[in-house]
């Protein structure tokens, strides 16, 4: 396919994820009503796990990773687990669309992690934004924190902890296949599991406990690592057939679907405070990538003429 070609299957592969990603979310709320967070959680990366198995079979993948990828594949995985299981102990008990607003400022948190601790160069007008998207967050978290107390705030470590998984999965992608990428993250993070639920379980921490699923809810579990699996797939090959600059707006899509599925599976609405927060978020979120795309345009033109000049005064024959 020419490049022109693939830009609309990306397109469609990114808001298949925006669509789909929501259901781990649903999945995840309905599970965690009998299941523990920590059970969830590991449910997740082993369900994860067995479906992307044969999948690198079938692709014929290498399994082996380097030692310098293997260290990064366990602090990628770590961070999964952070990120999920906040995620998870929030829709527990708060809308899904609630929580998801607040997770949203994890591209504030690329963009101040890459200014302040990589030392990469992020304008005024960046950095002010991601100011003004975390006042959003706080519109959100503010009556969240009145209505559910703390636990408002495990979507921000949710928004830590993909920040981190983002910069890792970029680093890592030097290293190894995205397939493989995933497989190796879900079982690597499935076996940092089970001595944290094993230490859960002999502390009596309810939520951090191993627990059997009973009935209906091996589905809920099942259907949190199914969601998970086909949405980071989407949007893995999303990312491979069109620009991030293209995709990354379409991403905020992913709002409304979770709004319509908190809806229809458990009545919930946000209020006018979140909606506020909403708008603002992806306000903040959407300048962003304007501004990422202005400056990306302007370095291009500086590599452009410089290496015109040097062409020009290199002497001839």
């Amino acid at each position: 396919m020419s490049e022109h070609d693939r830009i609309f299957p990306g397109i469609a592969l990114m808001l298949g994820f925006c669509v789909i990603a929501p259901l781990i979310d649903v999945a995840s709320k309905l599970a965690a009503q009998s299941v523990p967070v920590g059970t969830v959680t590991l449910g997740r990366f082993v369900v994860q796990a067995a479906l992307m198995a044969p999948i690198v079979l079938a692709m014929g993948l290498r399994w082996r990773v380097t030692a310098a990828a293997a260290r990064l594949l366990v602090a990628r995985a770590a961070v999964s687990i952070l990120a999920t299981y906040c995620f998870v102990a929030a829709v527990q008990v708060m809308p899904i669309a609630d929580a998801l607003a607040i997770a949203f400022v994890e591209p504030f948190v690329i963009l101040l992690i890459g200014r302040f601790v990589m030392g990469e160069e992020v304008g005024p007008r960046r950095l002010g934004a991601s100011v003004v998207g975390f006042i959003g967050a706080l519109f959100v978290i503010q009556p969240s924190f009145i209505t559910f107390g703390p636990v408002a705030l495990f979507p921000l470590g949710t928004a830590v902890s993909f920040a981190l998984y983002m910069l890792l999965t970029r680093a890592l992608s030097r290293h190894m296949h995205p397939v493989t990428m995933q497989l190796h993250t879900a079982l690597v993070a499935a076996v940092l599991c089970l001595p944290l639920l094993a230490l859960g379980t002999a502390a009596d921490l309810k939520e951090v406990a191993f627990a059997l699923p009973q009935g209906i809810f091996w589905l809920w579990v099942f259907c949190v690592g199914l969601a998970a699996t086909i949405s980071h797939m989407s949007m893995t090959y999303a990312l491979k057939l069109a620009p991030s600059s293209t995709l990354a707006p379409l991403h905020y899509f992913e709002m409304l679907t979770a709004t319509l599925f908190g809806y229809v599976f458990f009545d919930d609405f946000p209020n006018l405070l979140t909606w506020i927060g909403v708008a603002i978020i992806t306000g903040s979120g959407l300048y962003i990538i304007h501004r990422e795309r202005v400056t990306a345009a302007q370095a291009r033109k500086v590599r452009l003429a410089n290496a015109a000049s040097a062409a020009g005064s290199v002497p001839g024959p």
